[in-house]
């Protein structure tokens, strides 16, 4: 789902919740080191953000927050806060190029650069979370 946050509205604050869980606490963020992403430059999307981030002239950088149930990646344009929420299930991240990371959701895309080991971590670290936290398999329980 693509939400404009920008402005702290009740409903909105709920769905996010309930979709991919409340923010992690502090101690919870010390023992994964972090729980938000470094800058991301955006390479390419869906025309549903595209439309978005055409609109203004800066440089289109998006971030990444990881939550227990899903992600939120979050990018600005015109002034304005857009997040894509993301479950865990609906989450399929792929590694096309040596430096591009993309990641989708249904009908959603978004392609990163990933230039630094920083960001290579950071994927690394929520791929882990992933894997750790998915809900059990009929393969798992064979």
């Amino acid at each position: 789902m693509l939400l404009n946050i920008s402005y702290n509205q009740p409903k909105i604050k709920e769905s996010i919740i309930n979709e991919v869980g409340a923010p992690f606490t502090l101690v919870q963020r010390f023992k994964l080191n972090g729980t938000g992403s470094p800058k991301l430059h955006i390479t390419s999307t869906s025309i549903d953000i595209h439309n978005l981030l055409v609109l203004d002239n800066n440089a289109n950088t998006c971030n990444i927050e990881m939550r227990p149930k899903g992600i939120i990646v979050m990018f600005r344009s015109l002034l304005e806060t857009y997040a894509l929420i993301i479950p865990y299930y609906k989450l399929n991240l792929y590694k096309g190029k040596a430096e591009e990371y993309s990641i989708y959701k249904d009908h959603y895309f978004i392609k990163v650069k990933a230039n630094t080991s920083a960001i290579h971590k950071f994927m690394r670290k929520l791929l882990d979370y992933k894997v750790d936290n998915a809900f059990t398999t009929v393969e798992d329980m064979l």
